[in-house]
């Protein structure tokens, strides 16, 4: 029997321009978004399968990733990021990284709404790296020296996050394979010629490269236990990892993929170097020993993406900003 009750939702585009006026001086709402996304994540009240990649081996530095998710709840939303990372389109001055958002109603499955995703998927990792570097650092001193190894966009709006959240320092220190960037990444930047010497001067560290093997095999430039932000997740040698304390977003998805965590359980034959998830931690399950290097590796979970993308929506909407697309749906079936 058909349920007459149930409509067609109309559609709705949501371009760069409305995403970034949304987010913008947002920061610590979209931090909270995220940590509560987390907590759905923890509690079992998400579906969050394994991230696909759509990979070209005539185009080997290049990939698309699809991003399927749901969260139940007062706030369901279902959907799925679609995002692409190119990195050759920066010699040609465009952006690496691309992507659309599509917001599903999880009671008829109709896609109602299309949002420029880049800019979204930038603002829920900043929020993740803030939200982990808090809690990893409750009960001791903050670092005081931050070093963004990688300048692009990620990097750029991580910086944002921190000060927005209120977090200070007495140096920010900034590498990357662009000399230029690394100079222009913030005023005041102190840059330095490797990426070695950026870690052993810094107490955190935030790694946003598009690097695809590791690249750092020293252990020296861990020796002074510092707290790393592993947002790229292919930085580090295998044994680093297997010999510092790891935390991250979730388990499954970050052992897998070439990840510098997949390395290290294929190194080690197990899982028991990774200590716990950020949840784990937010909720005291564990505690990170700080006798060792402390590296949070987040391999950023499609429910973050809608968690945010709703949050942009509604804003956008509430505005009056939405772009409506009549009939882009066939009409209502009798």
């Amino acid at each position: 029997m058909l349920d007459d009750t149930l409509m067609i939702p109309e559609f709705g585009v949501v371009p760069a321009a409305s995403v970034r006026r949304t987010l913008a001086g947002a920061e610590k709402q979209v931090i909270e978004l995220v940590e509560l996304a987390y907590r759905q994540h923890g509690e079992q009240q998400t579906v969050n399968p394994p991230s696909y990649f759509l990979r070209f081996p005539d185009r080997p530095s290049a990939r698309i990733i699809a991003l399927p998710a749901s969260i139940r709840g007062d706030e369901a939303v279902d959907g799925v990021k679609w995002i692409s990372s190119f990195p050759a389109n920066t010699a040609a001055g465009i952006p690496r990284a691309s992507g659309v958002l599509v917001l599903n109603d999880p009671v008829t499955g109709h896609p109602y709404a299309l949002l420029e995703a880049s800019l979204i998927s930038a603002a829920r990792t900043a929020a993740s790296a803030v939200l982990a570097a808090d809690r990893l650092t409750r009960g001791h001193e903050r670092p005081a020296r931050v070093g963004y190894v990688g300048c692009g966009l990620i990097a750029h709006t991580i910086h944002t996050y921190f000060t927005a959240a209120g977090w200070t320092f007495e140096q920010v220190a900034a590498y990357d394979t662009v000399p230029g960037n690394a100079a222009r990444f913030t005023d005041g930047v102190v840059v330095y010629d490797t990426c070695e010497e950026l870690m052993r001067a810094c107490d955190l560290v935030v790694f946003a490269t598009v690097v695809g093997t590791p690249h750092v095999t020293e252990p020296a430039a861990l020796a002074h236990h510092p707290l790393v932000l592993h947002v790229s997740l292919r930085d580090l040698a295998p044994e680093l990892i297997a010999d510092a304390a790891n935390v991250v977003d979730d388990v499954d998805h970050c052992l897998r993929a070439g990840t510098s965590l997949d390395l290290a359980e294929q190194l080690t034959g197990g899982r028991g170097f990774v200590d716990g998830t950020l949840y784990d931690v937010m909720t005291g399950r564990v505690e990170v020993r700080r006798d060792r290097p402390v590296i949070f590796s987040p391999f950023g979970l499609g429910v973050l993406d809608l968690a945010v993308g709703k949050f942009v929506y509604e804003g956008v909407r509430a505005a009056g900003e939405l772009g409506i697309v009549p009939g882009f749906f066939p009409a209502q079936s009798t």
